[in-house]
């Protein structure tokens, strides 16, 4: 099999925004007297805007809609990130910079279109993309593959050509699910549980080790390919 692309989830893999969204359902939470749990973290991780405000409206008996439930915890996260609260993870310029000169590149992110192009943007990392889609523009959130199918297919390729980065439970059985293959960093804050962690291909314990084995792929299905017969 020759991989010739690469698809990040970006929560987690390429900033470390996982804790500020977990504060922001914390806090809507508690505005209606209800404590958002870890439990509650690990269920909605990966799932796509409406998904996760749908439940947190649900969990905290607000009489809000759950457009307005988004947009109360998307409005605080835009302020985080402009804040500076969402840096990039160590090694994650570098990676995606390195990456991307190689072979194209797309972002599968359960974040908002606001949240991708807001992170992208103060980090100068939009024009190494060559394709960015939000789980909010499919049809299922993460564990289902929607996300990064659409991401492989907006690439020109199947999700068996791509290898596919994720720090979740959720994101990496979406990838899975979606035929790529799996390069696991388990996010320290929240980690993969285990049968999750089992679909990985991969496990990295950093953005520079995610890069060297990316780089070596991507270069063996170079190679791959060059060897076959014309």
């Amino acid at each position: 099999m020759a991989l010739a692309a690469v698809v990040f989830d970006m929560d987690g893999v390429l900033v470390d925004s996982e804790h500020l969204w977990e504060e922001n359902w914390v806090a809507y939470a508690a505005r209606y007297g209800v404590e958002w749990t870890p439990e509650d973290t690990s269920t909605v991780q990966g799932m796509s805007a409406p998904e996760w405000a749908a439940y947190l409206a649900r969990r905290s008996g607000t009489d809000e809609t759950a457009a307005q439930v988004e947009r109360a915890v998307v409005g605080g996260m835009i302020a985080a990130i402009g804040d500076g609260r969402a840096p990039l993870l160590p090694g994650a310029a570098a990676m995606v910079t390195e990456v991307s000169a190689v072979a194209p590149v797309a972002l599968a992110s359960s974040a908002p279109r606001t949240v991708i192009d807001a992170v992208l943007a103060a980090y100068s990392l939009t024009e190494h993309f060559t394709a960015t889609v939000s789980s909010a523009e499919v049809p299922r959130g993460k564990p289902s593959p929607d996300v990064y199918l659409e991401a492989a297919s907006r690439l020109g390729h199947s999700g068996a050509d791509c290898l596919g980065v994720e720090d979740s439970s959720n994101g990496i059985r979406a990838a899975a699910a979606a035929g790529l293959t799996v390069v696991a960093l388990p996010n320290r804050g929240y980690p993969p549980k285990p049968d999750a962690l089992a679909l990985a291909d991969s496990v990295a314990d950093s953005n520079d080790a995610v890069r060297r084995i990316l780089l070596d792929s991507l270069r063996d299905g170079a190679n791959t390919t060059a060897g076959r017969p014309a």
